[in-house]
């Protein structure tokens, strides 16, 4: 479905939340620079919302009065939560089609879900609303940014399955914190088979700003790349990413994505080493800690391969390679459903790790 939303093969969108500014206005002049660099570089997507202040105007300014319609690919948003009534929370879609003066939203958005005001959404019958304005031709598609948790995600994309793309904060600070849980979302939108929108793939800005021990780990690795080009390939290196949002503030922020997204290559092996490094640093590593040293494996009475098996969650967990991770796990001889729980690997296991508990959990999350 990513493709049929199309954001042309070009994963980087201008998220348009924190524009430059001369002194309290928005600077759109700066804004026609970057809009033009990143058209001229192939890219499509842009991303604003009904309160983002002084950004639809400067959508109008920079961008639509000033490039054919077919160009790009606009998205705006509906927040409920700051809307007094039903007609006031509708209005804000003609709202947004006159600040920005487009003829119509390409992707259009409930905004910032979440359990505190979900119910606002369903009192207001906007799912109703916003596929009514898809049929009369305002939208071309619908979706919503998320910030709840997997249970309600999977409970609204069961309840509306016509949904068509879903926002999510996907970074690997948040890969597996608690509050955000970002690989917990992730997982539950390709469980639907939704595409996803990356929002905070740079956390605000701190992952553009690491502790000084995961940038230096970087510098090592790549010299001449930004930090937040890590942060910002690792997102768009995640299966289903329809787009990854960067909320560029100048010129200078700009050209550095462009250097890299222009012509996208995904992480490779050694690179993701290097982020489950930076996420172990951060204290967010998901990752099972096995060494590979195999001497679990000697004594397993049913020979299950289990560093392998560890290894195959491990890119399930670490970069978000669902289908890479169960082929190759389905490729191994012996899966951990073989497993007998005699527990002779987890007596000479050097990391003491719980290996019968956790070769149930591969099992189940891989498909034994």
């Amino acid at each position: 479905m990513a493709e049929v939303l199309g954001a042309g093969g070009k994963k980087l969108g201008f998220g348009l939340m924190r524009l430059p500014h001369r002194g309290p206005f928005t600077d759109v002049e700066q804004t026609k620079v970057m809009v033009d660099a990143f058209l001229e570089a192939g890219f499509t997507y842009f991303d604003t919302a009904h309160v983002y202040i002084g950004s639809e105007d400067a959508v109008r300014k920079a961008l639509v009065k000033r490039h054919p319609r077919e160009r790009y690919t606009l998205a705006t948003k509906l927040f409920a939560a700051v809307a007094p009534t039903e007609n006031a929370a509708k209005e804000q879609l003609f709202t947004s089609l006159r600040r920005t003066g487009a003829e119509y939203i390409d992707y259009y958005l409930l905004h910032s879900l979440m359990d505190s005001n979900v119910r606002i959404y369903e009192r207001y019958h906007l799912w109703d609303y916003v596929r009514e304005q898809k049929e009369k031709g305002l939208i071309r598609h619908y979706g919503f940014s998320f910030h709840g948790g997997p249970a309600l995600l999977d409970r609204l994309l069961t309840e509306h399955p016509d949904v068509e793309f879903v926002q999510l904060q996907l970074n690997y600070a948040d890969w597996e914190s608690p509050t955000v849980q970002s690989r917990a979302n992730y997982e539950v939108a390709r469980k639907h088979g939704k595409p996803i929108v990356v929002m905070e793939p740079v956390k605000g800005g701190h992952l553009a700003r690491p502790p000084k021990e995961i940038e230096r780990l970087m510098r090592e690795h790549h010299p001449e790349a930004s930090p937040a080009s890590w942060a910002i390939r690792f997102a768009a290196s995640l299966d289903g990413v329809l787009a990854v949002l960067s909320g560029m503030s100048n010129t200078a922020q700009m050209q550095d994505n462009l250097s890299y997204m222009k012509d996208f290559r995904p992480l490779d092996e050694a690179e993701r080493r290097v982020i489950h490094e930076a996420q172990r640093i951060l204290g967010a590593s998901p990752l099972i800690p096995c060494t590979g040293c195999r001497y679990c494996v000697k004594g397993c009475p049913k020979g299950i391969p289990i560093p392998d098996v560890f290894a195959a969650m491990n890119k399930r967990l670490g970069s978000g390679l669902i289908s890479e991770a169960a082929a190759d796990y389905q490729a191994l001889p012996v899966n951990a459903g073989a497993c007998v729980a005699c527990r002779q690997c987890e007596k000479v296991c050097p990391q003491h790790l719980e290996i019968v508990d956790q070769l149930k959990e591969c099992g189940e999350a891989l498909g034994s």
